[in-house]
């Protein structure tokens, strides 16, 4: 349909509008006119968006209720359906003169409401926005279309869906981005398909426009047909690699044809298709998208698509953009509602600038609006992975035109780029002559190489290697240094020591050279220059032969730690978990492969004796290989890690050192002999086995985890029994990197990075275990020091174990507490020795748990005396004499209800007593030092015990005087005059302590001076009646059983009665249960 006819719609339109009467105001019920193509072909059409339309206007009254119950508007939409089927062009293409009919007809019933939904064509659209020709309708356009470039930057158009100018942008700016994986692109070629879709026209159309600032950076060339797309594929001149078309993964398939060409790696297909979910959706890909990028919208749908117009659950992106339009609409209109409710009310139509600049939220995602009305959104950029999947390689903004890569290390069919701008160019002259110049270079360097191989081997005899001057070398003195030992795993465990020296400041290996005298012959000087010249981190370094007395030795590299077998062996220094774990195993064998692929790679070419032990250890934990062109010097060698073809037939090979290799490996992984297996240990039955069959050591592959698996795969193909398919050290050095930058997860960390990491990990460890120690070794010495604390007072310890030596002391008043047992010697003469310990065990256990609730000294115990001080060796004021006396009031109870366990009945009675005066105190002795007192008062505190009664407190008169110095009340009484028997005293004034006022002590009744006479006389009679009863078990029990015979009920009354008989001054100690230990 030509512009003319649009034009003329357009005029009729505007007579009409002129001459019709205005339109009503919005109200309280807000129209929403929607004006869309009714047919069945089109996606956007009527009878399928009409039913979301309506779903979206409840959405919106149940927001309008939760949200303000004031709010008195509601949307309804006018649906106005327009057809095309009478007209040769059905679709879009007939639709201009349609809509603006339909806005007409709409006009002039007065049924325009605030919006308007619709149209979706451009051709429909344009009619109604152009500025110049079009109609001047106020009303807010929203369109899920109207892509073309003449719908853009109008005064009431909205576009809910990206408009072809922001295709152009991503072209214009996504063309110019030059980073890691893409580089800059200055050309393309565009391809139209026979019948694309609405979207596809105005965007590839506005790709090809020549008026557009498109043009002037980049060169676009369109294509028409398959025909001419393929014959440009095959181009090597064409202009660009790049390829632009729209539409679906099939339209590929179908263009691509089977076309090897148009599926090679050197060209890159942009599919534009924005409203499709295959590609998050779907699986896989398809085998021709693996060279196509794919630009497409974000995946931010809350719906699935449904494609088929003919299913009852059709769903797509236009039907969800009026759905979210009516959404936005009344968003829109609650802003305007907050703002002013009567301003509502007197509106025609709705601001459109309310709908510009501005964001919302819908089923489709979320909407950002430009200025314009124009959707912006952030476009995915999607390529097809090696293994046939889908994944995002960039993203672009439309609004601030900017690429973001998001898989750095894709994996696609491009290598690791994409493709150049343009295809290679065929050889120019320039190319042709350096070809020529390099075939030159070729054959010359080729005729010296042979002029050099044939002198080589004078050379290497006219030149000499490093002779070291022996007094240069000095030998170890210390033999533990000396001579290193290494165990080589043998039926007769032989050990073979090795010579340790100084030389130019370091530490050096002398290995004797067997076989020669010094003079060496043509085979062995070519293998110590060959060996002088090898320098390498993994090997190592030889720095000459030197002659002494004891023979002509070869001066090594050192390794501190010694060989990788005791390193694999000590389990102690290097834990499984924390040291020697799966990182570092790997790094051990990637240390194995670089220098034997050093060493393969050199002169040497073969080591012959690869094993666990000649691989030594260096203080950085770096492993390094030795042993190796040695070949003159040394024996043949056939072990375990020999490979079979050499312990068949003698030799050396390459893929001989391999094998050993993978017997290292596997003793590293495990950390078990060399060769472990639980079918066979016996060293002579391996080697047995190796050569007449197929057999190889342990490894467990169905336990084994992922990554165990990979080095088990690696190890078991570098001992397989062809020679020719293993792997050679290279591809097992590079296969070992792999693992490593895996175990990484980043390809550029260095092994000496890697150390320092494990070296870190290893201190933290190294920390937890010096904590560990540290707290075991802080309680062992609280052990100790509380050990030391009950043998000497606290103070003396510290001074001892500060300066050694503890300085006597006198101290002007102190307290001092003694006690002994009445009739202790007869109970010891009626007791075995174990008894006895058991009777004072029992009875100072109790004293000294008193004695911890007090400020006191505990002094020592002698036999059944007991001896405590206060007011030393810490002074205390006063306080000494009341905590001795509160002490002894505490003991006198506790010996009230105390009764021996061997001799149940039989009282125990101690005499106490207490003195105050000055005293000087001390330690006396080295071994076993005591804490000993001195002076008067020690002696009258002593002869105050003796001179007591039983279960009495004889206390001194200076102890008195100090008590009422204080506040506390003690209860006394007085004694009289007492003669102390100490030299130079005769009678002093002495007291009982009986008590303290407020205190319940619940002392024992003391017994008078008739019953103490009586006692020393009847206690050896009462201790052999008390043995006697034991030895029958007459002890009198509290209950009896009810087993128990009348002739057990006869005996216990006599029993009873016996006990009664005693005499009236032991029934003091006489308690329920004869049989209980108080303590």
């Amino acid at each position: 349909m030509g512009s003319g006819s649009w034009l003329l719609c357009l005029f009729i339109f505007g007579i009409l509008v002129a001459s019709c009467p205005g339109v009503g105001q919005c109200g309280s019920g807000i129209t929403i006119n929607v004006i869309l193509l009714d047919d069945e072909d089109s996606p956007w059409s009527l009878q399928y968006v009409e039913g979301e339309i309506l779903k979206a206007i409840e959405k919106d009254s149940a927001i309008n209720a939760a949200q303000d119950p004031a709010v008195t508007f509601n949307l309804t939409a006018n649906f106005s359906g327009f057809d095309t089927t009478l007209y040769w062009y059905r679709g879009c293409r007939s639709s201009s003169c349609e809509a603006v009919a339909e806005l007409n007809n709409l006009t002039e019933s007065g049924n325009l409401g605030c919006a308007v939904l619709g149209p979706t064509c451009t051709l429909a659209t344009f009619p109604i926005v152009d500025k110049e020709a079009g109609m001047s309708l106020s009303r807010p356009i929203l369109s899920a279309g109207s892509f073309g470039r003449s719908c853009d930057y109008t005064f009431n158009l909205q576009r809910l869906l990206p408009p072809a100018r922001k295709i152009v942008d991503f072209v214009t700016q996504f063309w110019k981005e030059n980073n890691e994986l893409k580089p800059s692109w200055k050309a393309a070629y565009t391809y139209k398909t026979t019948n694309p879709t609405e979207e596809c026209v105005w965007y590839v159309s506005a790709i090809e426009a020549t008026v557009e600032p498109l043009a002037l950076n980049i060169s676009i060339t369109p294509l028409r047909s398959p025909t001419e797309l393929h014959s440009v594929l095959t181009l090597r001149n064409r202009t660009s690699n790049l390829f632009i078309m729209c539409g679906s993964p099939m339209d590929l398939v179908e263009i691509k044809n089977g076309s090897k060409a148009a599926d090679s790696s050197d060209i890159a297909f942009i599919l534009i298709d924005l409203y499709s979910d295959v590609y998050y959706t779907n699986t896989s890909s398809l085998p021709e998208m693996k060279n196509v990028l794919v630009l497409t919208m974000p995946n931010t749908r809350s719906y699935r698509i449904n494609p088929d117009l003919k299913d009852n659950n059709t769903m797509n992106d236009y039907m969800a953009a009026y759905h979210d339009a009516v959404l936005f609409i009344g968003q829109v209109m609650r802003t305007i509602s907050k703002q002013n409710q009567s301003q509502l009310h007197r509106t025609e139509y709705v601001n459109v600038n309310y709908f510009r600049n501005t964001k919302f939220t819908g089923i489709a995602g979320n909407y950002t609006l430009d200025k314009y009305g124009d959707r912006d959104v952030a476009f995915s950029i999607i390529y097809t992975t090696t293994d046939n999947k889908y994944d995002i390689l960039f993203t672009f903004d439309t609004e601030r035109n900017k690429t973001t890569v998001v898989e750095e290390a894709p994996k696609f069919i491009w290598g690791k780029r994409l493709p150049n701008n343009m295809p290679d160019s065929g050889p120019a002259i320039r190319d042709i002559i350096m070809i020529v110049l390099a075939v030159t270079v070729v054959v010359v360097a080729t005729i010296a190489f042979i002029f050099y191989r044939q002198n080589r081997r004078d050379r290497l005899l006219r030149k000499r290697w490093s002779h070291v001057n022996s007094d240069l070398i000095t030998l170890m003195e210390n033999d533990d240094i000396n001579v290193i030992s290494l165990n080589i795993e043998s039926k007769k465990k032989k050990k073979f020591k090795i010579r340790c020296a100084l030389y130019d400041k370091k530490i050096v290996i002398l290995k004797e050279l067997k076989n020669s005298d010094g003079n060496f012959d043509k085979t062995q000087k070519r293998e110590l220059n060959a060996l002088l010249h090898i320098d390498y981190y993994n090997l190592t370094k030889f720095y000459g032969t030197v002659k002494l007395d004891h023979g002509v030795f070869g001066v090594f590299e050192y390794g501190e730690r010694g060989s990788l077998r005791c390193v694999l062996n000590d389990k102690i220094s290097y834990p499984e978990e924390t040291f020697m774990d799966w990182e570092f195993k790997i790094s051990v064998m990637y240390d194995i492969a670089k220098g034997m692929s050093y060493l393969h790679a050199s002169d040497i070419q073969v080591h012959g004796r690869l094993k666990s032990t000649n691989c030594v250890v260096d203080n950085r934990m770096v492993v390094k290989i030795t042993d190796f062109g040695c070949n003159a010097f040394l024996s043949p060698f056939q072990d375990l890690w020999t490979a079979p073809e050499h312990l068949r037939n003698e030799g050396t090979s390459q893929k001989g050192d391999v094998y050993s290799f993978a017997i290292i490996a596997q003793e590293i992984v495990l950390r078990k002999n060399t060769f472990y297996t639980e079918s066979c240990s016996d060293r002579s039955e391996k080697l047995s086995r190796l050569k007449s069959s197929y057999f190889r050591p342990d490894l467990n592959f169905e336990t084994a985890s992922e990554k165990e698996l990979e080095v088990y795969t690696l190890i078991k193909s570098c001992w397989d029994e062809d020679p020719e398919k293993r792997p050679d050290f290279k591809k097992v050095e590079i296969y070992l990197g792999k693992i490593i930058s895996k175990i990484h997860n980043q390809e550029n960390e260095s092994y000496l990075d890697n150390m320092i990491r494990r070296l870190q990990m290893y201190s933290r460890n190294l920390e937890y275990l010096v904590e560990e120690r540290t707290a075991l070794y802080k309680a062992e010495r609280d052990r100790a020091d509380n050990l030391n604390f009950m043998l000497l007072p606290g103070p003396v310890v510290k001074s001892l174990k500060e300066t050694g030596a503890v300085e006597p002391e006198l101290y002007d008043e102190v307290t001092i507490y003694f006690s002994d047992i009445v009739g202790f010697t007869t109970l010891c003469q009626y007791s075995t020795p174990m008894e006895v310990v058991d009777m004072l065990n029992d009875i100072y256990k109790g004293f000294d748990s008193i004695v911890d609730h007090h400020d006191v000294y505990k002094v020592e115990t002698i036999g059944d005396a007991y001896m405590v001080a206060s007011g030393l060796p810490k002074r205390n004021g006063n306080r000494h004499a009341v905590d001795i006396c509160r002490m002894a009031l505490d003991i006198l109870a506790f010996m009230g209800t105390f009764q021996l366990r061997h001799l149940p009945g039989i009282p125990v009675w101690i005499r106490i007593g207490v003195h105050s005066g000055p005293c000087a105190a001390g330690i006396v002795g080295i071994k076993m030092p005591r804490y000993c007192l001195f002076g008067d008062t020690v002696n009258t505190a002593s002869r105050m015990e003796s001179t007591g009664h039983p279960l009495r407190i004889h206390v001194s008169q200076p102890t008195i005087d100090i008590l009422e110095r204080t506040n506390c009340k003690f209860e006394y009484e007085m004694r009289g005059e007492t003669y102390l028997k100490v030299k130079g005293k005769g009678t002093e004034t002495t007291y009982w302590l009986t008590g303290e006022t407020g205190e319940d002590y619940d002392l024992p009744t003391p017994p008078t001076t008739e019953n103490v006479q009586r006692l020393q006389q009847d206690l050896a009679h009462m201790t052999l009646t008390c043995l006697e009863r034991r030895s029958r078990g007459s002890v009198r029990r509290k209950k009896l059983l009810p087993s128990q015979s009348k002739e057990d009920t006869s005996d216990q009354g006599s029993e009873v009665e016996s006990e009664s008989s005693l005499p009236e001054y032991l029934h003091l100690a006489t308690v329920d249960n004869t049989l209980s230990t108080f303590l």
